[in-house]
């Protein structure tokens, strides 16, 4: 009779930790809602600040072209997906490697996040990265053959989401996850409570275009398999591996803009170096 008691009590305690754990995993999983930004945003200049209407609520973008454009041109742009903790006030400095490399690059922000008004899930961030993506490709100094989505941890499923709605010339993915089921089962917890799916490995199962994953050997957040295992599921795929964790990568900067411009003029979206 005790032993039946302790597990009619175990079951009931699992059962109110599973409950919790449901009710507050967008807590958990969106930790950089409660990151206390300024009423205006730290613009510099050239930047274009965007305001963009989701069934949501309104999402804030920054647009900042790249450098060297000749007038008339247009050119490749990057939608940039940052992570779980960040916000697109962090990310400037990081633009200005892109835009170095005659790529526009657009910092999306997340429902919730900074500025941005809603609440994030998996359903709302897409909608801001879809329309992201079509408010970029309006512009006269944007490629709308060469749009490629970039997105980090949490961005990499914000990405491969975009990929599913729209056509885009390329994904690159830094320390993406296969989905977020398996960061339940790390809990003790069933997939099928995750709310927030973002099953990446299906996404990229689906993809047609090219996909470039970069993923720590030392990650101890979202481990290096689940790279490796995305890098299985895709049709055309490069993964490099860098001898970092999560939150130092990449450990050479100049190292990482050499393989995303390389992976870039492979995929012919940018030109390649002149002799």
């Amino acid at each position: 009779m005790n032993l039946l008691r302790l597990l009619i009590l175990g079951a009931v305690v699992y059962a109110a930790y599973g409950a919790l754990c449901f009710l507050l995993q967008r807590s958990l999983m969106y930790p950089g809602r409660a990151i206390d930004v300024g009423r205006q945003p730290p613009l510099s200049p050239g930047t274009v600040p965007l305001r963009l209407e989701t069934g949501f609520g309104k999402i804030e973008a920054w647009f900042l072209p790249p450098k060297g454009m000749e007038a008339g041109s247009k050119r490749p742009v990057f939608l940039f997906f940052h992570g779980n903790g960040e916000v697109i006030d962090f990310l400037p400095d990081e633009a200005e490697e892109f835009r170095a490399m005659g790529v526009g690059v657009l910092l999306v922000e997340y429902p919730g996040y900074g500025r941005s008004e809603g609440t994030p899930s998996e359903e709302s961030i897409t909608a801001a990265a879809v329309a992201a993506y079509d408010a970029v490709i309006g512009r006269s100094d944007v490629d709308s053959r060469r749009v490629v989505a970039f997105g980090r941890s949490l961005g990499g499923g914000v990405a491969c989401a975009l990929g599913r709605e729209r056509p885009l010339a390329a994904l690159i993915l830094q320390s993406p996850f296969t989905s977020t089921r398996p960061f339940a089962r790390r809990m003790l917890l069933p997939g099928f409570l995750v709310r927030d799916v973002f099953d990446n490995r299906q996404a990229l199962a689906a993809y047609p275009g090219p996909v470039l994953v970069l993923h720590g050997i030392h990650d101890d957040i979202i481990p290096v398999g689940h790279g490796r295992e995305l890098a299985r599921a895709a049709r055309r795929v490069r993964l490099v591996e860098l001898a970092c964790a999560h939150n130092d990568c990449p450990p050479d900067r100049g190292e990482f803009r050499g393989i995303v411009a390389g992976f870039l003029r492979d995929e012919g979206i940018l030109e390649p170096l002149t002799p």
